[in-house]
């Protein structure tokens, strides 16, 4: 993961324009150590700070077309930048092995709509001599982050994260995922427009349980593309589980892997269930695996670091923040510069909790697209600035392009959770993985229920952080609370906390603005409020805060699936549930 700046149409004469420039891209230097490139051009000027992954030894940016017509600057990966140099119409010599640099004859050969034929995550900007245009552009779904700002000499900036531009722009906000922003029409458009998106009738193709798992054993192996050291986020959750036994499989099954061996990642307090889970599955898939424990004090300590670092005061991405931003430092140390993760599998299968409570199959499909939609404000945000905050990239498969194709086309009567039937959260991927014949992985783990990943590092967290806040917050600091923070005005003391390091941090209202807010339950929508009349008055981030189900299947006292002794033995009377109640469903 890099870092991108760019300032066009500013005012300043060329040698304070280059001093500006570096000034503001070294706060983003943490995403890209390996090397820092410059251009300016007149009145323009483009910066990178490059995070190697493929091809460390010539791809530095910014790049320039063999022309010398167009300098290009992206943060992300290009997946299929062999395949496309391919189908170009027109033949194109590469002038690094950089997968980025296919953008250029992209732009150059396929017109407006070039984004569509990128598969990967991006943000790039591209400038253009031939009539001092330029175009920036951000992935479908958000998954890389991008700011824009406007300068009060008429400027215009794009970066990676705020830190770079909130001192130096009147104005700024979240550059919209799925668009391009051209300087001749000056305005934004969207290019990602997918069937799913827009249609407001339901999807009527039912789950093809072989389709699925293999659409996502491809965009899995899609992204295991690197030319440095990688390996994998294992929280032991079924969506990182998977990916983890995936990306096994097929380091196994080639003989030309530089990479033979593939190491694992998981974080937590002392004894919290995602440790005890990632080293089961890591035992079972065979990686090298690596259990990283945290306390409660270095977790605390490290809060407002974090909030510098991913630029939210959202409670739920601060509490997951904090112990991937302690994870990815350790990671980083190990020599480990890319790493795969589950992020998104919720969002596009109905995983979090309190979809246990979707009224019908209307109400979440539109709650899921919805949690697509902000992913960029959320996920995507915290996954990308946590790791990066130590120069560590995360990929993330469930979000490919090609996979949310297939997985939002699905009938979401498929997806819902059904008790009656033995049907619980993500019930469609748990079953497409779920082989007699060289099992993914164990069925303690492949029927595990979901556990948010702020809960699943140890509940002793969130009481802490909720504790930390009681102590720092008085009553009648929260009383006023409104008068501070007119808008988006934190309704617990945590949030309030978090909103005052904010504040101190990025003081601009701008600044508050790019974050969102609303009441929510276990990270719904306000939409998802409506559903249970125990949710409008029970807002909390944590999935424990869905009564009757976190609690019937855990035991709070030795935080493993309970009924039984062995997590095995209740996960295996739960499929037998599970292919029962599919039984009785099939005979009606």
């Amino acid at each position: 993961m890099c870092g991108i700046l760019a300032i066009f149409n500013s005012q300043l004469e060329t040698a304070d324009l280059r001093k500006l420039l570096l000034s503001a891209s070294k706060r983003l230097r943490h995403r890209g150590p390996d090397w820092s490139g410059y251009q300016v051009i007149g009145r323009n000027g483009i910066a990178h700070e490059r995070l190697a992954i493929i091809d460390p030894a010539s791809g530095a940016q910014p790049m320039v077309s063999p022309d010398e017509n167009i300098i290009l600057c992206v943060n992300g990966e290009i997946y299929n930048y062999k395949q496309l140099y391919s189908e170009l119409p027109a033949p194109y010599t590469p002038r690094t092995g950089s997968d980025c640099e296919v953008i250029i004859p992209a732009y150059y050969q396929l017109g407006e709509s070039f984004p569509l034929h990128l598969r990967g995550m991006f943000s790039f900007v591209l400038f253009d001599k031939r009539d001092n245009s330029y175009v920036a552009c951000r992935d479908h779904i958000g998954i890389t982050p991008l700011y824009i700002g406007y300068g009060k000499d008429g400027s215009v900036w794009f970066a990676s994260e705020l830190k770079a531009l909130h001192d130096h722009c009147a104005r700024f906000e979240n550059f919209p995922p799925g668009h391009t922003y051209s300087s001749r029409t000056g305005t934004f458009e969207r290019w990602y427009n997918p069937s799913w998106m827009a249609q407001t009738e339901l999807p009527t193709t039912p789950v093809d349980y072989t389709g699925l798992r293999q659409a996502f054993e491809a965009s899995v192996v899609k992204m295991m593309m690197s030319d440095v050291p990688w390996g994998v986020l294992l929280s032991g959750g079924l969506d990182s589980s998977l990916v983890a036994s995936i990306c096994m499989r097929h380091m196994n099954d080639d003989p030309d892997n530089p990479f033979p061996r593939l190491h694992s990642f998981s974080v937590g307090l002392e004894n919290s269930p995602d440790l005890k889970a990632a080293k089961e599955v890591a035992q079972y898939i065979g990686t090298i695996h690596h259990n990283m424990v945290y306390t409660i004090e270095e977790g605390l300590d490290a809060i407002r670091d974090v909030i510098y670092h991913i630029e939210t005061y959202d409670v739920t991405s601060i509490r997951a923040s904090t112990p991937m931003y302690l994870m990815a430092r350790k990671i980083k140390a190990m020599g480990i510069k890319m790493v795969l993760s589950g992020e998104g599998s919720d969002e596009i299968f109905g995983g979090y909790l309190y979809f246990h409570k979707a009224p019908n199959a209307q109400e979440f499909q539109d709650e899921l697209k919805d949690k697509i939609s902000r992913l960029h404000m959320y996920d995507c945000l915290r996954a990308n600035k946590a790791m990066s905050s130590w120069g560590v990239e995360p990929r993330v498969p469930f979000l490919d392009i090609d996979f949310l194709e297939v997985a939002m086309n699905i009938d979401p009567n498929d997806k819902m959770i059904k008790k009656e039937a033995g049907r619980m959260e993500k019930y469609i991927l748990r079953k497409a993985f779920d082989v007699e014949d060289k099992p993914y992985l164990p069925a303690s783990v492949l029927w595990r229920q979901k556990e948010q990943f702020s809960d699943g590092v140890g509940y002793g967290w969130i009481d802490s952080l909720k504790e930390m806040a009681e102590r720092e917050i008085s009553d009648d600091m929260f009383m006023h609370a409104k008068n501070r923070f007119p808008y988006n005005t934190p309704i617990t003391k945590e949030a309030y906390l978090y909103r005052s390091m904010f504040e101190e941090l990025f003081p601009s209202p701008a600044a508050s603005e790019t974050v969102p807010g609303g009441f929510t339950i276990a990270c719904s929508t306000p939409r998802a409020l409506e559903w249970d009349e125990s949710f409008k008055h029970r807002g909390d981030a944590s999935g424990r805060a869905v009564l009757g189900v976190h609690d019937e299947a855990y035991d709070r006292n030795e935080q493993l699936p309970a009924a039984n002794s062995t997590a095995a033995n209740t996960v295996t009377k739960r499929k037998r549930e599970v292919d029962a109640g599919e039984e009785a469903e099939d005979s009606k």
